[in-house]
């Protein structure tokens, strides 16, 4: 390859990757962030002819290392919160969609903004989901999709499934429930439509989130599949079976309780943190693949270079079993 052609390549293959990876969920990408920081490749383009003659190896490093420079702050700068202009408003496009479930109170708190003169209007929306427990109610799966959001669950309800959310900026929480043979399945998901918006400086630690209720009467499977997600799930008044965690750029931080006689946890990440805490007095196995990602289970002994087990697991009656695979991640599993 000519050395003149080096930094377009690798500018076309950093694009080509960013839309790739947000496609998949793998990142989140925030694309006002091209609006803050266009002159990048400004700077990018004049390194490049200013050391266009220049085929010694620094030169060539200094080149590809502006350009590996400037595509990291694109993808993981936050700089769509702030206005072009300090203290003033700017636009929100959002779609104002209805979401018309029956297990739905839906309290939408649109509110306009007070800033003088500028006629901006900030959305944001709050919703209840509920769905009724009933005593035949002995297996429930709880499907949970979406990303840009935190989800928290750490409490019981006398329904079988309870969650309070918040909106902002287009996004909206739907929920749909169904019964297969004798599994109830409740499902949420976030809708994020695509637009732009820009916020003040005060708005800046708004964010969806959505706090679930579970009935611990049932034996539950949890499926979770997000991109760039912060969960905290304290599952230990729970009966778990499965637990399923997918996703991109996430935060994962689940307490478990006592196993049933087996309890499954599958792990699947592209760049994330992952934390388990398990009972000090239950029988665990992790497996890893992780690829570059890091390892940090403590209380654990290692068995080969992908298995680690707590002491006396193989007489155990009930079991955990950890399957933790990732890209560049950091696991962590703990014993509390």
């Amino acid at each position: 390859m000519r050395n003149d052609r080096l930094v377009p390549g690798a500018i076309l293959v950093c694009i080509g990757a960013i839309f790739l990876l947000n496609n998949f969920g793998y990142i989140d990408f925030h694309w006002m962030n091209i609006l803050h920081l266009w002159p990048i490749f400004l700077i990018m383009g004049g390194v490049n002819l200013v050391f266009a003659g220049n085929r010694t190896a620094w030169a060539t490093i200094l080149k590809l290392g502006v350009v590996i420079l400037g595509f990291g702050l694109l993808i993981f700068g936050h700089f769509e919160r702030y206005s072009f202009w300090p203290g003033r408003y700017n636009f929100h496009y959002n779609d104002d969609s209805n979401n018309d479930s029956s297990n739905n109170d839906d309290d939408d708190d649109d509110s306009d903004s007070t800033g003088v003169g500028h006629g901006v209007v900030k959305v944001q929306g709050s919703s209840v989901f509920n769905k009724d427990y009933t005593a035949d109610a002995k297996l429930a799966r709880l499907n949970i999709s979406g990303g840009g959001t935190t989800y928290t669950l750490n409490d019981t309800t006398n329904q079988l499934f309870k969650a309070e959310t918040k909106e902002f900026y287009g996004s909206k929480y739907e929920f749909t429930s169904s019964k297969d043979d004798s599994m109830y399945v409740v499902n949420l998901h976030l809708r994020n439509d695509k637009g732009w918006h820009i916020d003040s400086d005060e708005d800046k630690d708004k964010a969806n989130r959505a706090d679930i209720k579970l009935n611990p009467n049932p034996v539950w499977e949890i499926n979770v599949e997000t991109g760039a997600t912060k969960l905290n799930f304290d599952l230990g008044k729970f009966k778990i079976k499965n637990l399923t965690l997918k996703g991109g750029a996430a935060s994962f931080d689940v307490k478990l309780g006592n196993p049933l006689a087996t309890t499954n946890v599958e792990v699947s990440t592209g760049v994330s943190e992952v934390s388990i805490s398990v009972p000090k007095g239950a029988a665990c196995s992790i497996r890893t693949n992780s690829g570059l990602s890091s390892n940090n289970f403590d209380g654990f002994d290692k068995k080969d270079d992908n298995r680690y087990e707590t002491a006396g697991f193989d007489a155990a009656k009930n079991k955990i079993y950890i399957h933790m695979t990732g890209g560049v991640s950091d696991f962590k599993v703990n014993r509390y």
